[in-house]
């Protein structure tokens, strides 16, 4: 019995015509990662401005493994140096876009390195910092995992919409759907007041309110779910500057 020919799957090596949903410029940045095997082919095709995007990730991680040294020893430094790996990290975000606006590098690698970046610094960092200082209630974990999970969607549809929405002279799109998530940068200033007057751990402003016995959320919490669903608002438009 004759077998029908299987068809050949072409390798991304062998790319040779665009897809119709990329540019030309978009997919010579693709054929760039993919035309070789090269064990460090994705490190020889990073840019500055990637660079200093992966810089933004490395504040963020630092955050949090900060943020655990504080549970381990207790010691206050650690606590501070989460907190200030946030708003360094915060400068690397703005910093990378400006660099690849003037080098022209802008690219579909640094856009998703952005995002990435910006889910563990200004997403998970900041969830990780609220626990850390007593927001540690089943509720309160719940409020601060669906703070995260806005915060990814909302990067998510900023990636899947940034072509269509309304650009500038520089590229520039001319404002955000949401509230961008390092505005997360601000329940950071929130809670760094907290620390530096002790009114950290049982000592929370508002303390806890119970729904029903046995669940509880301190009251402090509310800031991130209101953060949240700011980020998810497709109604509220945030000019960009």
């Amino acid at each position: 019995m004759s077998q029908r020919p299987k068809p050949t799957r072409q390798g991304t090596s062998e790319l040779e015509l665009p897809p119709t949903t990329l540019s030309k410029k978009q997919f010579q940045q693709v054929r760039n990662l993919t035309k070789d095997d090269g064990h460090f082919n994705l490190v020889r095709n990073f840019n500055l401005a990637d660079v200093i995007t992966l810089c933004n990730g490395v504040c963020g991680v630092l955050s949090i493994f900060s943020n655990l040294r504080y549970l381990i020893t207790h010691d206050q430094y650690y606590l501070w140096a989460a907190m200030w790996c946030i708003p360094l990290g915060f400068t690397f975000d703005v910093f990378d876009g400006r660099v690849a606006r003037w080098r022209q590098t802008s690219s579909i690698l640094g856009q998703e390195l952005d995002s990435l970046a910006d889910a563990i610094s200004f997403g998970v960092a900041p969830a990780v910092l609220a626990f850390v200082v007593g927001m540690q209630s089943f509720l309160d974990t719940v409020v601060l995992i669906c703070f995260v999970c806005c915060g990814i969607a909302r990067l998510a549809r900023y990636n899947a919409t940034v072509a269509i929405l309304p650009h500038d002279s520089r590229g520039k799109v001319d404002y955000f759907e949401g509230t961008p998530i390092p505005t997360s940068i601000v329940l950071v200033g929130v809670i760094a007041y907290l620390v530096h007057y002790g009114q950290i751990g049982h000592q929370l402003p508002g303390g806890l309110i119970e729904v029903v016995p046995g669940y509880s959320f301190h009251a402090m919490v509310v800031m991130y779910g209101i953060s949240g669903a700011l980020m998810v608002s497709k109604s509220l438009k945030i000019p960009k500057l």
